[in-house]
């Protein structure tokens, strides 16, 4: 089993592949889509699976089934995510936290104006995903020996993939600084109960939507 990273702009994206089989997780913003595109050809990927439904992760779904022909997988809670942002109440405990909401609310530091302003419109262009995801479902019928588990909390939808010694967590912790539960999020009882699903999953490389892979640990 490899986990590779890769550039998606604002959030990473990840290469699962085993066996000459191959999974894209999350899916990147646009101007990395070629680059994306292009190693998803090298590696033979065969399904797009997302973490949730925020831009930063789904922006190129549209673009990459169509382009390599696969199917797109995602837990049908975060649907309405595709089309507004901010559907979903969001909320979060720490300072860093509240600046990022408001900064997807409001755009209240001048600077990152136009990033919430992108944020706040509808730029994923639209898809109907062809698979709905739920706590426990198998990757193998794909290639790779890896099952989802559910993460709510950061979004309603929010999943990951443990894949043998590894697990992708998309948004339901974050790395920025120093690893951490999500720094906001929609639900708080929700985003505490992942947090601890992940560390109950023992010694694992944990890899993010946001900064790179540490191990695993209490959350």
């Amino acid at each position: 089993m490899m986990v590779e990273l890769i550039n998606g702009g604002m959030a990473n994206c990840y290469i699962v592949a085993q066996g000459g089989k191959a999974v894209l997780v999350d899916t990147g913003t646009e101007k990395h889509r070629e680059s994306i595109l292009a190693k998803c050809r090298a590696t033979g990927v065969g399904l797009i699976v997302l973490t949730h439904g925020h831009y930063d992760h789904a922006q190129n779904a549209a673009y990459l089934t169509r382009a390599l022909g696969v199917p797109i997988a995602m837990h049908p809670a975060d649907l309405p995510l595709l089309d507004n942002i901010l559907c979903e109440p969001i909320a979060a405990h720490t300072l860093q936290g509240r600046e990022m909401a408001a900064i997807i609310r409001f755009g209240q530091r001048p600077e990152l104006k136009a990033f919430a302003t992108r944020l706040q419109k509808n730029e994923i262009p639209p898809f109907q995903p062809d698979i709905a995801l739920h706590d426990g479902f198998s990757l193998e019928p794909y290639g790779i020996a890896a099952k989802i588990i559910a993460l709510p909390g950061h979004t309603r939808g929010s999943i990951g993939i443990v894949a043998g010694n590894d697990v992708l967590v998309g948004d339901a912790l974050m790395h920025l600084g120093k690893p951490g539960r999500a720094a906001h999020y929609v639900d708080a009882a929700a985003t505490a109960a992942s947090a601890e699903s992940i560390a109950a999953l023992g010694h694992i490389t944990v890899w993010f939507g946001h900064g790179g892979p540490v191990k695993n640990r209490a959350w």
